[in-house]
């Protein structure tokens, strides 16, 4: 990769030495004698690095800083001068100034500043299209209600710092949400630290989350960051809270209350700053019951509780997630884009998917691989999704065969749907609009549009 660097001096001889000794180096270079001619070249064409002298005529190098850190995508800067105090390269730094360098320069430092400011630099890009790629990542792909008023609950519950309980059978995609609630939160640029509470053993689990010192326990040969402290400032995500033992969930219950831990082996407190996003696939109340699950922990956790439906409750969003999941493996893998058969859809669309979204996501990315053709036909379903039986849930009673059109199918499922919650809540238009995550006018056009009656 050749970097471009812009040189802003008033001394000619400067430019013309550094100009040579960076394109020696393969550098692209350009020079200006004026911080007014800095800025303008700026305009019109990208630098990776800026060498500016504090001392030009008309604005000062300070002020052409102030400037450049003003841009879109300001380059990395490096402030040289002759005449420099410690305020002068304090202010400097301040402003966003990667380094402060003297004159008369030396080679191998002006070298060496330059090559670690773009190495940083490059890190930082790289860093910030990961978070964009990540946040694309928590998209949350369908249209039905249900999720529809998963993303509102998103966008209401993800700025604030309250503790977040996820409720969801296996598969359903609640890590998505788990990220998404910390991507669109104040936290975002802070850590996101994940625990499968599920799959750490339980003489292990404490020091996983609190962390250790050396010699602490046999095996304990150097001291070990837990994930609170590595969450500081950021998102702790419990996945499977529900599988933790009763004594880790003590010690979890004091540090939510107390916000600061002692890690396993040590005499001083840790304290920390961490917001806890928990998941399960339990009913917690029933452990409560059995005596797994501690109540005083449930309450703590449970200040936002969400609701990640099963794929059957939402199943007109199968063709939509299918097809985002071709798209996605096929440019995984080089592969040409391929499309379901009408018949291949119908199947997809009977089927109950118990391993929900995690099942459909494998099972495209198998067929992607697999299948040669850019047409994926029935015949290449595996058997077990034929003989699959009808669904348990209210949606069966809208087979796919029965309508012309999948925009029919979807409209007599939300009618059918809005019914049923209409139902729940003894026709209370108000509690019904709450429940599904709608403005109270937003259903009442919905239930105009489905031709249900607005007494009902």
């Amino acid at each position: 990769m050749k970097y471009s660097i812009l040189i802003v001096d008033d001394e000619p001889g400067i430019r013309e030495s550094l100009t040579d000794v960076l394109e020696d180096e393969g550098y692209g270079v350009e020079s200006v004698g004026s911080g007014e001619a800095c800025l303008e070249t700026l305009q019109t064409r990208k630098f990776d690095a800026v060498l500016l002298d504090i001392w030009l005529p008309g604005l000062d190098g300070i002020q052409v800083l102030e400037k450049i850190q003003a841009l879109e995508a300001p380059p990395t800067v490096i402030m040289i001068s002759g005449h420099g105090t410690i305020e002068t390269a304090v202010r400097s730094t301040k402003l966003g100034a990667f380094d402060f360098i003297e004159k008369p320069l030396s080679i191998d430092k002006t070298l060496l500043t330059l090559r670690h400011a773009l190495e940083q630099s490059h890190l930082a890009a790289q860093n910030r299209e990961l978070r964009a790629e990540l946040r694309g990542r928590d998209r949350i792909i369908g249209d039905s209600i249900p999720l529809r008023a998963l993303r509102q609950q998103l966008q209401l519950a993800a700025p604030t710092h309250g503790r977040v309980l996820i409720y969801g059978e296996s598969g359903t995609g609640k890590e998505l949400v788990a990220h998404a609630l910390h991507n669109h939160s104040q936290r975002a640029e802070q850590p996101f630290v994940e625990v499968n509470c599920a799959a750490i053993p339980e003489e292990l689990i404490e020091s996983e989350l609190f962390g250790h010192i050396k010699g602490s326990f046999t095996g304990a040969l150097e001291d070990k960051t837990g994930k609170f402290e590595q969450a500081h400032g950021g998102s702790l995500f419990l996945d499977e809270v529900g599988d933790m033992s009763l004594r880790t969930q003590s010690k979890v219950l004091r540090v939510i209350e107390e916000q600061r831990f002692t890690p396993v082996g040590s005499g001083s407190n840790l304290t920390v700053d961490v917001r806890i996003i928990a998941a399960t696939n339990k009913h917690l109340e029933d452990e409560i019951q059995k005596g797994n699950f501690r109540e005083d922990l449930l309450y703590r956790l449970n200040v936002i509780p969400f609701y990640v439906p099963a794929l059957r409750e939402h199943a007109e969003d199968i063709p939509t997630l299918a097809n985002f999941f071709l798209a996605e493996f096929a440019r995984a893998y080089g592969r040409r884009p391929k499309h379901f058969a009408e018949t291949a859809m119908e199947i997809l669309l009977a089927y109950r998917w118990p391993g929900n979204v995690r099942e459909l996501k494998n099972l495209v990315e198998r067929l992607v691989i697999m299948v040669p053709g850019e047409r994926i036909e029935r015949r290449h379903l595996p058997p077990s999704l034929h003989q699959d039986g009808p669904r348990s849930t209210p949606a069966a009673k809208f087979p796919t065969g029965g309508f012309s059109s999948l925009q029919e199918a979807r409209t007599a499922y939300e009618r059918d749907y809005i019914l049923r919650t209409l139902d729940e809540h003894q026709g209370n238009v108000s509690r019904t609009a709450e429940a599904l995550g709608l403005e109270r006018s937003h259903l009442y056009r919905k239930m105009r549009s489905l031709g249900i009656a607005v007494g009902s």
